[in-house]
């Protein structure tokens, strides 16, 4: 008994093997189709630019007509709200041509997206009130959606008794769907497939989908939904290797389609989570969510929005149970880093008693010296970048902060300006209009407090600068401020330069100074310096702020 089962083994683990190699050879194809989303989603744009433009050239409604089906076709499974809008134009021109046909296709397209986007009430009265004796050429896409529909009723009926009811309308469309589809369309074996799924007819439908599947182009859009089919097939054979190589081929047809309404991935994700695979469910289920929010797909948006947190909650403790190794590690790598340390000690010790030894620990000694020297000189550099860097982060949170709340006082009082100068225009006043618009005084008190508001921030930042600069000139040369002031000029061109703004041409626009007037005012103070003039405005820089 035991060489029994010890062959088996041998004969189907490296049958095993193979398998998982194929399915994770497909993954990394997804995966790659994943990363390279903006390429298909460019193609997907060219596309649709295209039709547009055509639209543009054309016409005649019936071009028109056919240009808005194949926007609502290229839009069907990839932005809802678009799909529903085209769908609406081309019954609007199709009512305008009076052509049958062309208006019962365009209202079958558009009960189909509203299907889509959840409208059930709007789909069904739309199809209650078809009449498909009138053209009975699309009665196949008839059924086809009210198929669709009822089944997406059934699986979101809020009770056994209306579920029990939209299955028996899906099974009775299906049929009427099988019975007028033209053999060989996609729709045929598509609902062939379904039909003997239900009746449990698992091998006979594999056989026939995966040998329909392997003759499908590659940019037919029902390709993934053939190889979900087989899927799901495989999910009641409970053979879940199947099920997931044809879960993933699903969603790779799905994605380099650009659809972003679909099932796969959300289907494959939920597989990587009870597998373990926390970081690709999460990577799946998030695309999931973002395609779906793109589409508006609101029924896809819900059923992912279940799952979201479950997995999302997965993958942050992933990360922390990641982090805590992490740390464990560095910690062991210390003390064995530490232990280390301690034994080349003991045998530099022992190695003393050598001359040979000596010079060689006394070369290595100083190599130490010189390398901790260095390092000493790094760290320092490294901290006062750090200080730098914290400083700048909070110059600019801070300044962000006070410069938006301005600029939203600024349009207030611009429009405060603009309903003074309508008034006046309003009552006819023309001289005072144009005395109004030459004056500068809503210039100049605008500008007050704009430096006002910049000294007022800059201060909070640095609440030492006024005395810490004053300390940087000769005796008797401090700046005095006006009272009511709380910086001048001088002080605010080099508190500009202490923000680390040194170009006297931005410094002039920024205070309103000709470029000649900021220089004369720099020579003038850097002459007043305490110390060396080249090195004042670096000792300007060095004032600290409360960021210290």
């Amino acid at each position: 008994m035991f060489k029994f089962w010890t062959s088996i083994l041998v004969i189907f683990f490296p049958l095993f093997l193979f398998s998982q190699a194929g399915i994770d050879s497909l993954l990394k194809e997804l995966d790659a189709v994943i990363d390279k989303s903006e390429l298909y989603h460019d193609k997907k744009e060219a596309e649709i630019n295209k039709l547009r433009s055509l639209l543009k050239l054309t016409s005649t409604e019936v071009h028109k007509y056919e240009i808005y089906e194949k926007l609502f076709t290229e839009f069907k499974f990839y932005q809802s709200d678009s799909a529903l809008n085209y769908a609406r134009k081309s019954l609007a021109v199709a009512n305008t041509l009076k052509d049958l046909t062309k208006i019962n296709t365009a209202k079958i397209n558009l009960a189909s997206i509203m299907g889509t986007l959840g409208m059930y009430k709007e789909a069904t009265d739309i199809l209650y009130r078809f009449d498909i004796k009138s053209t009975p050429e699309i009665k196949s896409l008839y059924y086809g959606v009210n198929s669709s529909i009822y089944l997406n009723m059934a699986e979101y009926a809020a009770s056994n008794q209306e579920k029990e009811k939209y299955d028996l309308l899906t099974m009775k469309y299906r049929d009427s769907t099988f019975q007028s589809d033209a053999v060989g369309s996609n729709s045929y074996f598509i609902t062939q497939a379904n039909k003997l799924f239900e009746k449990g007819k698992y091998d006979e439908t594999i056989r026939l989908l995966e040998n329909y599947f392997s003759k499908m182009d590659d940019n037919n859009t029902d390709k993934a939904v053939v190889a979900y089919i087989i899927s799901q097939t495989y999910f009641r054979k409970k053979d879940l290797q199947q099920e997931k190589k044809w879960l993933i081929l699903s969603a790779i047809s799905d994605l380099q389609l650009e659809k972003k309404e679909y099932i796969s991935l959300r289907s494959l994700a939920f597989m990587m989570y009870k597998e373990g695979d926390i970081d690709r469910a999460y990577k799946y289920i998030k695309r999931s969510l973002d395609d779906a929010l793109f589409c508006n797909a609101r029924l896809r948006t819900y059923e992912i929005s279940k799952m979201m947190p479950i997995i999302n909650d997965a993958y942050q403790k992933q990360n922390d149970t990641n982090r805590k190794q992490l740390i464990t590690f560095l910690v062991s790598a210390s003390i064995l880093s530490l232990f280390l340390m301690v034994v080349l000690f003991l045998l530099f010790k022992q190695m003393k008693k050598l001359s040979k030894a000596k010079q060689e620990i006394s070369s290595t000694n100083a190599q130490l010296v010189a390398l901790n020297n260095e390092l000493h000189l790094f760290n320092e550099k490294l901290n006062e970048t750090n200080n730098t860097l914290k400083e700048a982060n909070l110059v600019k949170e801070i300044y962000i902060g006070r410069y938006m709340d301005q600029c939203s006082v600024y349009i207030s009082k611009l429009d405060e300006y603009r309903r003074k100068l309508n008034v006046i225009v309003s009552s006819g006043k023309t001289a005072e209009l144009v005395k109004v618009i030459k004056s500068k005084e809503f210039i100049e008190e605008e500008l007050k407090d704009f430096y006002h508001n910049f000294d007022k921030t800059f201060l909070l930042l640095f609440p030492n600068f006024i005395e810490d600069f004053n300390k940087l000139l000769v005796d008797n040369e401090d700046i005095k401020l006006k009272q009511g002031e709380l910086m001048n000029t001088e002080l605010r061109i080099f508190a500009l330069i202490r923000l680390g703004i040194s170009d006297s041409v931005k410094i002039a626009e920024f205070l309103r100074y000709s470029l000649s007037t900021i220089y004369n005012y720099r020579t003038k103070l850097r002459n007043k310096a305490l110390g060396p003039r080249d090195e004042f405005e670096a000792n300007v820089m060095r004032i600290e702020s409360t960021n210290k």
